[in-house]
């Protein structure tokens, strides 16, 4: 199967404008994004996806690969859609591989890649065991069925553990595998009010009766999601403490 790595990168966040060319250790966040990308063994290619200039600029000056998409797109999932058809590849499956996460390890891409091409599903996930606090509406609760397809996805606590049971909090991680079929129809579907609900776009897949196949990482390592400044100086000292 021929896999795309895909990175959705916007200059204008709400909470940390400019985000993507924030410098750590000298080089542009978004740059430590694309190289680890690029280090995944499944990957056909690796390319950003961008409706910012200056990004786009900064990922071809290292020599990266970067397409310009329009400014209006509601989210990242439709971002890489755009990309997939203004790049014109005739990849069979993307990887929407989230641009604010230079600690990423490229074990999940390859996890991801794992699950479309052995399990034949149309989309797939990774999740952890939650070992921090999870009433954090940050930290998004994942629950599974028994053969590891999504249930729901939460910002609140789920589930709720009234026998005192010892099932363990699944944390979700923001990294997704579509097939270039699905992505298509994906986004092309209404919105659903517990995708509003809840801020979270894959809800809209199961909303619409649609399954997304999850596995449990077996990386180790912290992956950290840059979204306001003090993120980031959390991830330099962790990036400094590896050096």
């Amino acid at each position: 199967m021929k896999i795309l790595g895909i990175i959705p990168a916007r200059y204008a966040s709400t909470r940390f404008p400019g985000k993507p060319l924030a410098d750590i250790l000298g080089k542009p966040m978004i740059q430590h994004v694309y190289e680890r990308a690029k280090m995944s063994e499944y990957l056909c290619d690796v390319l950003v996806a961008t409706d910012d200039r200056r990004i786009h600029d900064c990922v071809t000056g290292f020599g990266g690969y970067a397409v310009m998409t329009g400014s209006e797109l509601p989210n990242g999932t439709a971002r890489c859609e755009e990309a997939l058809r203004l790049c014109g590849s005739d990849a069979e499956a993307v990887i929407n591989i989230q641009g604010d996460e230079p600690l990423l390890d490229p074990v999940m891409i390859d996890e991801v890649a794992g699950l479309l091409r052995d399990y034949g599903d149309e989309c797939a996930t990774l999740c952890r065991e939650l070992h921090g606090d999870p009433a954090n509406p940050n930290a998004v609760k994942v629950v599974l069925s028994q053969d590891w397809h999504a249930l729901y996805f939460s910002r609140s606590l789920i589930p709720y553990k009234r026998n005192r049971s010892s099932l363990p909090f699944y944390e979700h991680i923001g990294i997704y595998g579509y097939t270039v079929g699905f992505l298509k129809e994906y986004v092309s579907l209404p919105g659903t009010p517990l995708s509003d609900a809840e801020s979270l776009e894959q809800l809209k897949i199961l909303e619409h009766g649609r399954k997304i196949r999850v596995k449990l990482t077996s990386s180790t390592r912290e992956s950290i999601g840059v979204d306001t400044p003090e993120d980031l100086v959390r991830v330099r000292e962790i990036m400094n403490a590896e050096i």
